[in-house]
């Protein structure tokens, strides 16, 4: 999965404006909107002039919006653009952040370290189920002993490698996660709409830059321009002394940006995450919790 081409470049507001646009019209079909597929099609997503006719709009317009050359469309137009390819709220309310960087370049915010709400640390401490908490550029920030056993145990892992995506592209993740790229498309997307409100984040640019040089697997993904506000559903886990554990994952947001991801058994998986249980007890004295120390380059 490891290669050392070279990584994407950086670009402008309107231009990432517009490849987000030609993403989704690339991943559209005409069946998807209810429209005949037509004769042979050199591509499998909509035309141009598709798109553009379902907005109400020129060609000539959509595609200078496509190649980052309009800056400036108005929000009824881009209502109809998202409308035009059926747009789920997450894709519209990043159209619509894109869209006002492109017009008005945003100061640099100000930028905190990631922290734990005290709170959310001593939910993990009670909670009998899996649980860690991430920061917007999903970097672990806490989690707990279940989670350690489950997942993988953080501490073994340097601080600046505490990181999700980071975790999901090392070599050794397939083994631990068999479904690795769909996990990792969920999580990319939520990276990609953490990036869209601060794109200029230097953990955001650490971690692209790290993933796209280490892997063509990762450029790949992230050229589709996925985005995701949360990650959920189900995963199975390859636990290597308890076997394949199910569980549905749910996100839950803190304050100051944190989101705890949980985990739950599916039915005739609990006897399962029992036996995690006991493991997670017989694998270090009480000092099982740990928290990443906050470093101000890796916040949310």
């Amino acid at each position: 999965m490891r290669d050392n081409d070279a990584m994407p470049t950086e670009t402008s507001p309107a231009r990432e404006l517009g490849l987000f646009l030609r993403s989704r019209r690339e991943q559209t079909t005409p069946e998807q909107l209810g429209l005949e597929p037509g004769g042979r099609r050199r591509v499998a997503g909509l035309r141009r002039e598709e798109v553009a006719a379902l907005a109400s709009l020129s060609t000539d317009y959509y595609q200078r919006l496509e190649q980052g050359r309009n800056a400036h469309p108005s929000d009824a137009i881009l209502d109809s653009i998202a409308e035009a390819l059926d747009f789920d709220d997450v894709e519209r309310s990043h159209l619509m952040r894109l869209a006002q960087a492109a017009r008005n370049p945003p100061a640099t915010p100000r930028r905190r370290p990631a922290v734990v709400p005290r709170n959310a640390r001593a939910l993990l401490d009670a909670t009998s189920l899996p649980a860690f908490i991430i920061s917007a550029h999903l970097d672990v920030l806490a989690w707990n002993p279940l989670a350690a056993e489950l997942l993988g145990d953080q501490e073994d892992v340097s601080p600046a490698e505490r990181n999700v995506l980071l975790t999901l592209f090392r070599d050794e993740a397939q083994l631990r996660f068999p479904d690795c790229r769909a996990m990792a498309i969920e999580y990319i997307g939520m990276l990609r709409t953490a990036i869209a409100h601060d794109p200029e984040h230097p953990r955001a640019i650490a971690i692209v830059g790290a993933l796209s040089v280490r892997s063509a697997e990762f450029r790949t993904l992230w050229a589709r321009h996925d985005v995701r506000d949360r990650v959920q559903g189900g995963k199975t886990i390859r636990h290597p002394r308890v076997g394949d554990i199910d569980v549905e994952w749910d996100a839950y947001g803190l304050a100051g940006g944190a989101t705890m991801i949980v985990m739950t058994p599916r039915p005739g998986h609990e006897d399962r995450l029992q036996l995690l249980s006991t493991l997670a007890a017989d694998r270090r004295p009480p000092r099982v919790r740990s928290v990443s120390p906050p470093v101000r380059t890796a916040g949310g």
